[in-house]
């Protein structure tokens, strides 16, 4: 299993197809997953800190499931087959349930717990973004918000030539 990070979420036009971008912690590739609107926007509400008025589907099923005396200790992403993610909760018991990538996606930022891929997920779906060869695309020794927005930067150069149909087998 390999630990990715979420990168950030985007609509990418023309199609207006939200997507919500992960890279893995200790390596280059990113994974971009088409997601739903209602997703989109609840991983974009969590990375921005914005705590609704009353609480949106993902932050309910946290809440039940600390109201029972459990937690979500982690998240994984299954598998890839037809262009669509599969993933997993799992629970501090060690019960896991099947979840769409997407709502697993936005219930691990509210547990706060980590995400994490199968080997054979990221070598499907994982792709490279930006040429390392002009020494700009590492974030060694660079802030954190710097960092990020070049790879979000980066991430939206990518864009620009890709379609949801490159992704599929």
């Amino acid at each position: 299993m390999i630990e990715v990070k979420i990168v950030g979420v985007r609509i990418e036009m023309p199609s207006n197809q939200p997507l919500v971008l992960l890279r893995e912690l200790l390596g280059e590739r990113h994974i971009p997953i088409w997601i739903g609107a209602a997703e989109a926007t609840a991983i974009a509400l969590a990375e921005q800190g914005v705590v609704p008025p009353r609480p949106l589907t993902h932050d309910l099923l946290c809440g039940v499931v600390q109201a029972l005396g459990h937690s979500i200790v982690r998240v994984n992403l299954t598998k890839v087959e037809d262009a669509v993610f599969y993933a997993e909760l799992v629970f501090d018991n060690g019960t896991s349930i099947g979840s769409r990538a997407s709502d697993a996606i936005a219930i691990a930022q509210r547990a706060q717990c980590p995400i994490w891929a199968t080997e054979e997920l990221v070598e499907e779906a994982g792709v490279v973004i930006g040429d390392h060869g002009d020494g700009h695309e590492h974030t060694a020794g660079v802030p954190d918000d710097e960092a990020k927005e070049r790879e979000v930067r980066q991430f939206r150069e990518f864009l620009n030539d890709v379609e949801p149909e490159d992704f599929e087998k």
